[in-house]
């Protein structure tokens, strides 16, 4: 089968072919808020810069909420693959699309109804607070249009097929950056309208992704399984859940010491906005190295190759170093140009010296996080989820505890120096447990 190449190729050439399409295509999904801000902020101004950052953190968290859960359901799914039982395999793609659906709805509802009160909880600036509201409700209204295309996403990647994925978000886009220059630009439409050029462009590529999955499918034998099995989204949520809070500490964490960044004004949050654009942008490929060997994990493990699972790990790290000194390079070499690139040349100094302080600081760090995510991977891939879930939290807790406790005294660089040590407390107790071996007994049940 062409697409069994995660089981049967080298594992550096088998991983690398499998990430690639996956940070071409991640790089291209970051257009959206790269767009959003950059537009934003040449065209109507810091103010509507920092409305949209203020609001950032928050989005991420459900796009990171979507990812992580395709991510952990697309572990079942590539077991069942690696092992050949392909009516169990489109039973659990089945499942994952119906619960996601109905948990995007659920929270879209939510949101709409309160977005202003989390606004002000997180303590935004009154200058950008209405703008901040508007942006969110339009989000929130598509939020199904999200869930639904990353989890297709995900059942993608864990059939192998990652290029799929990377066609649809070069095309949606580039579509939204079109719709985003002609509602600022051309309609006027301000921080309201790069909200609704996302909602359209995630929705037709939605669309799009399900019809083509939905063809994907059809080339393997089913069986009479049904659209949805209790037992298939209990096995799923066991690793979804531990994989979506992975997937979300930076969120969640950034979330919760927004107020603190908020305390500093609004021309210090257009500062951290634009570096934490940059950021987003500089963890891609790390993020692509830990989802890939995740599914390349699950596959090898259902194929009963143990061995090749080490293999791929080493040489998955490998491919995060090299990232991570091209990164630091271009971020220390560029970090003014690229905070302009959002800020423009009417940025105020303080919003530049934020932006640049941030940039610089973390520009060596990056290494961190790409070890964690690779070992995070492999523990998911492989179902071992206990020392994965508690190495998440104590990240997310020692970047909150030190932001909110020691930036109101310190200064708001004591943000920046909790970020790395997280990263690397996370990816000791993540490898500590890889090295227990217990990742080889822990495997995703089957279920019967």
């Amino acid at each position: 089968m062409e697409n069994d190449y995660l089981i049967r190729q080298k594992p550096f050439r088998a991983l690398l072919v499998f990430a690639l399409p996956m940070i071409l295509g991640n790089l291209f999904q970051q257009t959206y808020t790269l767009m959003d801000s950059a537009i934003v902020g040449r065209y109507v101004g810091e103010q509507a810069l920092a409305a949209v950052g203020a609001s950032y953190a928050l989005t991420n968290i459900f796009i990171c909420i979507a990812i992580g859960g395709g991510i952990g359901a697309s572990v079942a799914v590539s077991r069942y693959f690696g092992s050949k039982e392909f009516p169990r395999m489109k039973l659990a793609v089945y499942t994952a699309c119906l619960a996601f659906l109905g948990v995007s709805i659920l929270l879209g509802g939510f949101g709409l109804a309160l977005s202003r009160q989390i606004m002000e909880v997180l303590q935004t600036p009154a200058d950008v607070l209405d703008m901040a509201v508007d942006y969110l409700n339009i989000y929130f209204a598509g939020l199904p249009f999200l869930f639904l295309y990353n989890v297709f996403s995900s059942m993608f990647n864990a059939l192998g097929k990652s290029r799929i994925p990377l066609y649809f978000l070069i095309f949606s886009s580039v579509f939204n950056v079109v719709l985003d220059i002609v509602l600022v630009t051309k309609a006027n439409m301000g921080v309201t309208g790069v909200a609704w050029a996302t909602l359209i462009a995630q929705g037709i590529s939605a669309v799009l992704s399900f019809l083509v999955l939905l063809r994907e499918l059809k080339r393997f034998p089913s069986g009479k399984t049904g659209i949805f099995s209790h037992t298939e989204l209990l096995q799923m949520t066991r690793i979804a859940l531990p994989s979506i809070l992975q997937q979300s500490t930076v969120s969640i964490g950034m979330m919760l010491v927004q107020s603190v960044i908020n305390s500093f004004g609004s021309e210090a949050l257009a500062g951290f906005s634009a570096a934490m654009r940059v950021e987003s942008i500089c963890i891609v490929p790390m993020a692509a190295f830990g989802n890939a060997l995740s599914s390349y994990t699950a596959q090898n493990l259902g194929a009963g190759q143990e061995e090749r699972v080490v293999k791929g790990y080493h040489a998955t790290n490998l491919m995060v170093l090299c990232s991570a000194v091209l990164i630091c390079v271009c971020v220390e070499l560029l970090e003014r140009p690229l905070v302009a690139l959002f800020l423009g040349a009417d940025g105020t100094e303080t919003a530049f010296s934020v932006g640049e302080g941030y940039l610089t600081f973390m520009g060596w760090f990056f290494c961190f996080i790409g070890f964690k995510m690779a070992v995070d991977g492999l523990l998911r891939g492989a179902g071992d989820m206990k020392m994965f879930t508690v190495a998440n939290l104590v990240n997310l807790s020692i970047r909150v505890i030190v932001a909110v406790t020691m930036a109101p005294r310190f200064g708001i660089f004591m943000v920046w120096c909790a970020v790395p040590i997280g990263w690397f407390c996370n990816w000791l107790i993540s490898f500590l447990e890889y090295r227990t071996g217990k990742w080889r007994r822990k495997q995703p049940a089957v279920s019967q």
